[in-house]
């Protein structure tokens, strides 16, 4: 068993919300991917920063699923939680609700799953703590993250021997 220290899941909670407006949309009235793609990327930030409390750096955006469109004037919100870490890497997960401000309907318009590594002064990964889950949800998040990480790795091989054939 590991003696390094451990946090909660919620201890990383991290929520954004704003406003869609027009220059945030493209033509057809919806939120650009490319924003919320950033907007993600910033949340995901916070919240792994928040649980290693060193800089962190973005390894991966393992998948971003846009399920529904976010159409002007609604508001976006933006959950994320450190789901699994490794020695210094931390997975990261993104709940994107779109709210039509209006009626009060809300919906799941995007998930997300992201990869941190934290770093040390050295600017060399540093060791973090273990992210101890509680509800039913993190611990499903959690558990299936192994399987996530597999997925990851072998994703990752095979962009390193595609990014060697096009340096060639």
């Amino acid at each position: 068993m590991s003696n390094r220290p451990t946090k909660f899941m919620r201890e990383t909670l991290t929520i954004k919300t704003g406003h869609v407006l027009p220059p945030d949309t493209n033509h057809h009235g919806t939120l650009f991917g490319g924003k919320l793609m950033a907007d993600i990327d910033d949340t995901a930030s916070i919240a792994a920063a928040r649980f290693a409390r060193y800089p962190v750096v973005t390894a991966s955006t393992d998948s971003v699923d846009f399920i529904k469109p976010i159409r002007v004037g609604d508001a976006v919100t933006l959950e994320a939680m450190v789901t699994y870490t490794g020695r210094s890497s931390m997975e990261v997960f993104v709940k994107i609700t779109a709210e039509h401000l209006l009626t009060g309907e809300k919906s799941i318009a995007a998930l997300s799953f992201l990869t941190f590594v934290a770093l040390g002064e050295d600017g060399k990964p540093a060791e973090i703590p273990l992210v101890v889950p509680e509800t039913d949800q993190e611990k499903w998040l959690n558990e299936t993250a192994k399987k996530r990480a597999e997925h990851r790795k072998s994703r990752k091989k095979d962009s390193e021997e595609l990014a060697q054939f096009f340096s060639e």
